[in-house]
């Protein structure tokens, strides 16, 4: 069984950094690209940024550009998001997500960490 479990999320100030991990556990699983999703109060869970776990090319929603960086770690099976300039519109659960080989959409999901964005 595969499993992604996200950390780092927390409370921060506008204008502050954070940077959640998701590392993938369990069962060894071909991946075509992972990435970040998320979900504000209210709101429908929308793409965020994903990243090819072979060739690393990345993606991002145009309202994150600039300010967060999608990373990977191929040797701890660790994917990272870093995001700066943290807005109050920021504030949601980020969820981690993979695309197996194979699979047309994202079926694997984390648990999701908190993100709170204070003005």
């Amino acid at each position: 069984q595969v499993q992604l479990v996200e950390s780092g999320g927390g409370l921060v100030q506008a204008g502050g950094s954070l940077r959640l991990s998701c590392a993938a556990s369990g069962r060894t699983f071909s991946r075509y690209a992972m990435g970040w999703f998320r979900q504000a109060p209210g709101k429908e869970r929308e793409f965020v940024a994903s990243i090819r776990w072979s060739g690393g090319n990345t993606y991002y929603r145009d309202s994150v550009k600039g300010r967060f960086t999608i990373s990977r770690d191929i040797v701890k099976n660790t994917v990272y998001l870093q995001i700066n300039s943290l807005k109050p519109e920021d504030t949601a659960v980020y969820y981690c997500v993979a695309q197996t080989v194979g699979s047309n959409e994202y079926d694997r999901w984390g648990p999701g960490t908190q993100v709170t964005v204070s003005s």
